[in-house]
Formats: structure tokens, C-alpha cells, sequence
């Protein structure tokens, strides 16, 4: 059997599934933004501590890498409605995570007047044709994993693999820093991480021939946003209740 055979004969059922999981995992909702500010957050902290594991651990909680996949999956299948939508998803996701870092920088220099540029910062603002190596590599696995649940335990190693939330945490110390070197190099890192893996996804997604579950991306993004939207319905008639009893 050929390579290229091995990855169009997964079964249609795993296809499916994981254009459904890939979806709902990369909807904008409430708690989509509440973990990728945390994992900024902590990132944050960790870069200027000059800790290692903090940034590793931050990595592991972001759900950034959903959007990018299913930017690929988008593109793989021809689904403007899923590539405007994982953009979208990104670009809320670049600004709320900037912003999250740059306030996590005032806070820590609250605290540590000392904090300043350190090895652990200066690697995430540093980028190369290796890093984007790594991302391509990452981006095949991420894909490949995403279709076959059975390897879904390697997906915290590529995570920690692929570096999205610290160069976007490094992008927001620069600019609370103002130091223009380091919000150029975390930027440039951040998207070298993003094209590597959306091409890379995209080419898996293409091997396998997801293109005719088009209708399965449609049905579950019209059922997510269902969803989120009577969450905010739910919470606004909460607020309600609560002003009511107020008065």
C-alpha cells in the first residue's frame, strides 16, 4: 500500500468525527477565551520569571492551536464559512492575548521592578527557518492525530512542541516594554508557527480527502453557534433575575 493510500483509507467514521471535535474545540465561545487567557497569563509570568516549566505548562492549557487547525481543515475543503470563521477565532485570539500579556507584564513589574528581557524571553523572539521546520512537522501531527483518536495522547507533546502562546505573551511584554526588537521577533515567530501548521494541516486534511464532509463542518458550525447562543441567552436572563431581585 502507498503512503498517499494509507491516508485516504482512515475510515470515514474517524473523518467525521474529527471534523466535528476539530469545530467544536475551535468555537469562540466563553470558555474558549477564559483558558487562552489564562494559558497567556501564565505565560506570561513565566517568561519573566525565566521559568521554563510555567511556559511548558501554559502551552499545554492553550486551545489556540483549535482555530489553526480548523483554518486548515477550511482551507483543505474549500469551507469559506470554516476559514472566516477559524480567522476570526484567531484574530480575536492574537488581540485578547496581547492584550492579556501586556497586563500581565504591568502587573508583574507591580512586584518585580527588576524583571526585564531574559534568556527565556529573548528564545521566543528569535526566529529561524528551524522553528518553522518544527511547525510543519507539528502541523502533520497535529492532523494526523486529530483523525486517529487512538495516537490522541501525543497531542500535549506536539503542544508543547509548536510555540503560539509565548511569542504572542513576548509580543505583549514588548509593547508594554517598548522594545520594538522584541515585538518584531515574537510577531515573526508567532506567524511562521501559524503558516507552518495551517500548511502542513492542510496538506494532511487533503491526503485524507476530507473535502466531501463539507457538509458535516456546515452542520456542526450552525449547531455550535446554536449553542452559544443560548448560553448568552441563558446568562442574559440570569442578569435579569439578578436585577430584579436587586430592585
Amino acid at each position: 500500500m502507498s503512503f498517499i493510500s494509507r491516508f485516504q483509507a482512515i475510515d470515514e467514521k474517524e473523518k467525521t468525527r474529527a471534523v466535528r471535535e476539530l469545530i467544536e474545540k475551535s468555537t469562540p465561545d466563553f470558555d474558549y477565551f477564559f483558558m487562552l487567557i489564562l494559558s497567556v497569563l501564565m505565560a506570561t509570568f513565566g517568561l519573566l520569571a525565566g521559568s521554563e516549566s510555567i511556559v511548558i505548562g501554559a502551552m499545554l492549557l492553550t486551545p489556540l492551536l483549535a482555530p489553526i487547525m480548523g483554518l486548515s481543515l477550511g482551507t483543505s475543503m474549500s469551507h469559506h464559512p470554516l476559514i472566516l470563521r477559524s480567522l476570526s477565532t484567531i484574530g480575536y485570539s492574537v488581540a485578547f492575548s496581547v492584550g492579556a500579556a501586556i497586563a500581565g507584564a504591568f502587573l508583574f513589574s507591580v512586584g518585580n521592578l527588576s524583571g526585564g528581557i531574559n534568556e527565556v524571553i529573548l528564545a521566543r523572539s528569535q526566529p529561524s527557518l528551524l522553528f518553522f521546520i518544527v511547525a510543519v512537522i507539528s502541523g502533520f501531527a497535529v492532523a494526523y492525530t486529530t483523525v486517529r483518536p487512538n495516537l490522541s495522547s501525543t497531542l500535549p507533546g506536539v503542544a508543547i512542541a509548536v510555540a503560539l502562546i509565548p511569542p504572542l505573551a513576548v509580543f505583549g511584554i514588548g509593547i508594554a516594554m517598548l522594545n520594538p526588537s522584541i515585538i518584531a521577533g515574537s510577531m515573526v515567530m508567532f506567524l511562521i508557527n501559524v503558516i507552518g501548521i495551517v500548511f502542513a494541516g492542510m496538506a494532511t486534511f487533503s491526503l485524507m480527502d476530507v473535502h466531501h464532509k463539507s457538509f458535516i463542518a456546515e452542520s456542526t458550525i450552525k449547531r455550535e453557534q446554536q449553542r452559544v447562543d443560548e448560553e448568552i441567552q441563558k446568562v442574559k436572563q440570569f442578569e435579569e433575575e439578578l436585577v430584579r431581585e436587586e430592585v
